[in-house]
């Protein structure tokens, strides 16, 4: 099965420039293809697992990938799917977010044979050529080569002229984006550009710029939007983003994440976001009821272990596995969520649900206070009742106290 097979039966796959074309691209050998990230955060997060699994994908096939950092569009600014113009950042911060998205790169692809292997990653930074260009000199060899009419038809400037206005200086990233591409060819033989489908417009430029002025066919190719079955917005929790930084998201957190996807997900996201065959994935596919919580499980341990590394993805396991038996001596409950509690505080009691909101398990005390209500609170697996119920140091098993609110959501007060 060649690469664009494997992405339609995967998932990654929206639209193509020339389906045809690219197949038979690059005479047989790998290609070069890109996708391009601006450091706009100092940490990819879920909704980048897409793209990032494609680049993974794309390289396992055989062929190059190239991770485009970018520093300089980032400057600008991206106006796709924004109501408003993004928050301008400094260069320092720029430069502290590219570091912090390099290491995660380098744990998904693989970077070592670098331009001396037929398939090996490289990272570029487009500031490097963006920095340099004379803005005269840029205007006259790529201005002529976009229509404002045309532009002025793209979904994303349509939405915002519509609303609160665009800037000049988003209105120029397209042109920037799409000189991207045309420097990756000039440097890497870049024939492809992929992206989300919300990149759409800003990919068939930069495929228009390099057939202009290089007389040659270049491709670009999107994926579907991150989206759960339901049509949310994959990735977003009660405490926002999912992170792929263990300190913004603990492998733990992570693991959680895909262990509760909704049971009409499953199988997507185990082709999207896992390295598992097909074969394996229909089997997980048949599980039905109660059983489905085996393939959870395996979608949970293969894309944190894809992430953070096998051990940690060992570890996050074992502290789920904890928590479901109700803290029966199953798995290592030092591995889930923890917070350290003064002794002292339950010295006169301490109100539940005036911790629930201090550890995350309720937003504010008066949500608390109506999930106790509701009895949906657990102390040490068992459901607690009562508004006022207090903790007290006769609630300390093994040094530590168990809460849970409803079935999945658990922490752990390690009392000293």
């Amino acid at each position: 099965m060649d690469i664009w097979q494997d992405f339609k039966q995967r998932g990654f796959f929206k639209q193509c420039t020339d389906e045809a074309g690219l197949a038979g691209a690059g005479g047989g050998k790998p290609l070069t293809g890109y996708i391009g990230f601006d450091p706009t955060a100092d940490s990819f997060h879920a909704g980048h697992l897409i793209p990032l699994m494609s680049l993974v994908r794309f390289q396992r096939a055989g062929h190059r990938p190239i991770a485009l950092m970018g520093v300089g569009t980032a400057m600008i600014g991206d106006p796709t799917g924004k109501n408003e113009m993004r928050q301008m950042l400094s260069e320092e911060q720029l430069a502290h977010n590219l570091e912090g998205m390099k290491r995660q790169l380098e744990r998904l692809l693989d970077f070592a044979g670098g331009a001396t292997m037929e398939n090996g990653a490289i990272m570029v930074n487009n500031a490097d050529w963006l920095r340099g260009l004379n803005y005269l000199d840029f205007l006259r060899e790529i201005g002529p080569h976009f229509s404002v009419n045309r532009m002025l038809t793209f979904e994303t400037f349509k939405m915002r002229l519509d609303g609160p206005g665009l800037s000049f200086i988003e209105f120029n990233y397209p042109l920037l984006q799409s000189y991207d591409f045309l420097e990756l060819y000039r440097r890497h033989g870049c024939l492809l550009q992929m992206g989300g489908d919300d990149q759409w417009a800003n990919i068939i430029s930069g495929v228009d710029l390099v057939r202009r002025l290089e007389r040659t066919t270049v491709y670009g190719w999107t994926f579907p939007l991150h989206t759960t079955a339901s049509g949310a917005k994959m990735g977003k929790t009660e405490k926002g983003a999912v992170w792929l930084d263990p300190n913004k998201t603990s492998p733990y957190e992570y693991y959680q994440y895909w262990v509760n996807a909704d049971d009409a997900d499953v199988g997507r996201c185990l082709r999207l976001f896992t390295l598992l065959d097909e074969e394996e994935i229909a089997a997980l596919e048949t599980l039905q009821g109660a059983d489905i919580r085996a393939a959870k499980q395996k979608l949970a341990y293969e894309t944190t272990a894809l992430v953070h590394g096998a051990e940690e993805a060992a570890r996050a396991e074992k502290g789920a596995r904890a928590l479901f038996s109700g803290g029966s001596g199953e798995g290592d409950l030092s591995e889930a969520p923890t917070t350290t509690l003064d002794a002292n505080r339950l010295a006169g009691g301490l109100a539940v649900w005036e911790i629930l909101p201090e550890v995350g398990l309720a937003k504010s005390r008066g949500e608390a206070r109506r999930l106790i209500k509701q009895g949906g609170v657990s102390v040490n697996a068992e459901r607690i009742t009562g508004e006022n119920f207090s903790l007290a140091p006769e609630h300390v098993r093994d040094g530590a106290i168990l809460l849970r609110v409803g079935k999945k959501k658990y922490h752990r007060l390690l009392v000293g």
